[in-house]
């Protein structure tokens, strides 16, 4: 475990080449289990650790939130007529199982990592703050945050909009099922049309399920692009830093 760094100096980038050069990445845990249905599949989780190192190696510094829903969702614990706060608490929990399992295939590449939970757990990760998230990041580590907000109600989503507003990102890149935002499920509807760009309040009207309003809300106030792309692409995510790939942009 990480003693509790001073600020170093900022770790220069290799290039100035790139369209964001501090990114927080959102990714399910639904992207995690690959094509089982359940759990974690390791392969994935390897592929997208090389994901974030190739987009490292452009010279960008990398932050990730990453959700729990292959393991547990709190919301399925209310629908049943549960106590929705102990559901949410389990469903935290799952973030922190699937940070463990991302750091892990990151040091496996050699990638530096850090995982912050906003629920204190010291015998397994760090507690988040602010300050060592930036101290970490400045000292070229990609900072993973588990637990959400650490607060019921809130989804991961909201939680990746509050990490990136604190982190200083310039853009939130949010890994999904598909290249973008389109105005149905293309999986389901074949006259699906897919959107370039949009605005955070165009996102907000027109009720796209990309992210929860919450989210959508506070990347809007904090002036945060929102690049939705496809997890599942390989590469996709260092392409779209160099100004390639397939995403659609959620801007103000």
């Amino acid at each position: 475990m990480y003693r509790r760094p001073e600020f170093p100096e900022e770790r220069p980038f290799m290039t100035s080449g790139i369209r964001f050069k501090r990114v927080l990445l959102k990714v399910s845990g639904e992207a995690l289990m690959g094509s089982q249905g359940f759990g974690i599949d390791v392969t994935v989780v390897d592929r997208i650790a090389g994901d974030i190192r190739e987009a490292r190696e452009l010279g960008a510094d990398i932050s990730v939130v990453i959700g729990g829903g292959n393991i547990f969702r709190g919301v399925a614990v209310a629908s049943k007529g549960g106590d929705r706060v102990t559901g949410d608490h389990m469903g935290m929990l799952a973030t922190v199982i699937n940070a463990l399992a991302l750091r892990t295939s990151l040091l496996k590449i050699g990638v530096e990592s850090i995982v912050l939970s906003a629920i204190a757990m010291p015998e397994i990760c760090e507690s988040f703050s602010q300050r060592d998230a930036l101290a970490h990041a400045a000292a070229g580590r990609v900072v993973i945050f588990a637990g959400g907000t650490g607060n019921p109600f809130f989804t991961t989503d909201s939680a990746a909009a509050l990490r990136a507003a604190e982190m200083g990102a310039e853009a939130l890149f949010k890994g999904t099922q598909v290249d973008g935002i389109y105005t149905a499920d293309p999986k389901t509807d074949p006259t699906a049309v897919r959107f370039e760009q949009l605005t955070h309040s165009e996102v907000l009207q027109r009720g796209l399920a990309v992210m929860d309003v919450a989210a959508v809300a506070l990347a809007r106030e904090n002036h945060i692009p929102i690049v939705v792309f496809s997890i599942h692409e390989k590469g996709e995510f260092a392409r779209i830093l160099s100004g390639t790939g397939r995403a659609t942009i959620v801007t103000d």
